[in-house]
Parts: structure tokens; sequence; C-alpha cells
């Protein structure tokens, strides 16, 4: 029998703080999370942890926090600008841009933490965000070392064979730019198991109110996100590194090519872990995959890595 974490009954542990917390990106109020180590104050080896696209942070993302704080660490997750309880405009849109920068922020904001020793931050992304987390490593010096969990590592290129050819991806950007012009937002959900025109239809997790459908979940999305997402190239991440890289995937996952381009190509030390037979949805909430992935997470940050 497959075991989940369950996030609607997931409490925390008399031995990890969990620290609401605000921040600033741009003109936005972003709303995180802090966890760390209930017994330890100072000097915190710290993460920040970001989730897959459209989630929030109670999601995969507060699922990984909670596994590194009972390790030891200070995790940071947060909702990204115009995404959960932070605030921003647009809302709802998936701009790899503007959720880089907010990465950027978020580290600002953990090297100032009491708590957090400064010259210890590394950073997690886990499936979509691994991009952004990646483009953040490659040009913010606060970060020292950089996991990558799931990650889902498109170019353009590869994003036209995702999205049904070079055709249905200009249509798609074409329906996000007559969006923007008419300035209004139009947004679709982001997961259904019975709306064919939602994003994600019958995905898992998203659609499964025992995993993913959460209450905090916005399960929206602004079509405005196309051009943004189908031309980013979080690719190109992998030719600026300097820090030490570790991904952990499955040729089970969701886009396993992009993570093995990216290791070909990344210019900084890159170890992998490959899973067996694990889909990207088991990356975020099985139990034992979740604990075999933050197992490799911390070896690495810790510098053990193999």
């Amino acid at each position: 029998m497959t075991h989940r974490i369950n996030l609607q009954n997931t409490a925390d542990s008399a031995d990890i703080a969990r620290i609401p917390v605000r921040f600033s990106s741009g003109d936005a109020e972003l709303e995180g999370l802090l966890f760390t180590p209930a017994r330890v104050e100072r000097n915190l080896p710290a993460v920040v942890v970001t989730g897959a696209w459209t989630t929030v942070k109670e999601q995969m993302a507060g699922t990984y926090a909670r596994e590194l704080a009972a390790r030891g660490f200070a995790a940071l997750v947060f909702d990204f600008s115009g995404w959960g309880r932070s605030g921003g405009t647009p809302r709802f849109r998936e701009d790899p841009a503007a959720k880089t920068a907010d990465i950027h922020a978020a580290l600002a904001f953990l090297a100032n933490r009491p708590q957090v020793d400064p010259q210890r931050i590394s950073g997690l992304g886990i499936c979509a965000s691994s991009g952004y987390m990646a483009a953040v490593a490659a040009g913010n010096p606060k970060m020292t070392k950089l996991a990558l969990v799931a990650p889902w590592l498109h170019d353009p290129k590869m994003a036209e064979e995702i999205y049904g050819g070079p055709d249905s991806a200009k249509k798609l950007i074409e329906l996000g730019r007559s969006a923007e012009l008419k300035d209004e937002e139009q947004v679709i959900g982001a997961a259904s198991s019975t709306d064919e025109s939602s994003l994600m239809f019958q995905a898992p997790y998203y659609t499964e109110p025992d995993r993913g459908l959460i209450r905090e979940y916005d399960n929206k999305f602004n079509v405005s996100s196309w051009e943004p997402w189908l031309t980013y190239d979080a690719q190109a991440a992998a030719d600026h590194l300097s820090v030490p890289t570790l991904i952990v995937c499955s040729e089970a996952a969701a886009l396993p090519a992009g993570a093995h381009a990216f290791t070909k190509r990344a210019t900084a030390p890159t170890t992998e872990r490959w899973l067996d037979d694990v889909t990207q949805f088991d990356f975020y909430d099985r139990a034992d995959v979740v604990r075999d992935a933050v197992d490799a997470v911390v070896a690495h940050l810790e510098g053990e890595a193999r």
C-alpha cells in the first residue's frame, strides 16, 4: 500500500517551529513560512524551497520544507507574487522572470534572519520552479548550493514538442497575447477532474482533495502565462552555474529529458540521483519517495553527495 503525506492533516511536530513571515519583492508583499528546528536558534544552514507551477507554499514546497527542518535546516517557503496569500498583480500568472525575481528577494530576506548562517544558504526547486531556482543560483552569490527535485527544465523547442508542435504553441501564445491586449485577466481552472478546459485535466495530485487539492490552492491559471512559459529557456542557467548542483529525478517523471540535457550542459559539478519507477506526482507526496529525495538533498547540502 502506498503511503502518502496528507496535506489536509499535516501537523507540525513539537520538534519543528513554524514562523509566519512577510517580505517584499518589488512592489509586492510576499507571505511565507519559515520552518526551523524548535530548539536551535542561531547559525542554521538554510534553504529556499519552491514548488511546481500554479502551486502555493502549503503544497509540495511545504512538505519538503518540513522534512528539511526536521533534519536541522531553516527552510523558507512562500507564495509567489500574484499567488496564494501574497500580494501582487497580475494574479495567477506563471511568469518565470517574475518568479525568479521573487526567489532573489527570498534569498535576501533569509540571509538577514537571526536563525540563519548567511554563508550556508541553498536553493531547492521542485518541478517547474527548478528552472527559476537554477537561474538564481547562476546569478546570486548568496546561494551556495543548488538541488533540483523532479525538475521540469524545458527550452522553447522542448515546449513546442510538449504542447502539440509549433502551430499549437503559437496558438496558445496568441491566446495569451489577445487577453493582454484586451487589458483583462482571462483565468481558467488550473486542475479539474471534470472540466476538460482546465490546464491539467484529470491530473493526479492537483485534483485529489486528500493530496494537492487543499483549501489554500488557488487552482487558477491566467492564460497570459502562455507566452512567458512557452518561450522560457530553463536550460540556459546550466551555462552559468558555479555552485555544486544535485538533480533527483526518475525516468518515469514528467520531463527526464530536460534533466539529462541540463546535467550534460551544466558548468558546475553536478550529481544525479535517479530513482526507479517514480512518477512526477510521487515526488510531491509519496512518503518513501519524499524521504529518499530529502536524504539525497541533505547529503548534498552537507557536502556528502555521492
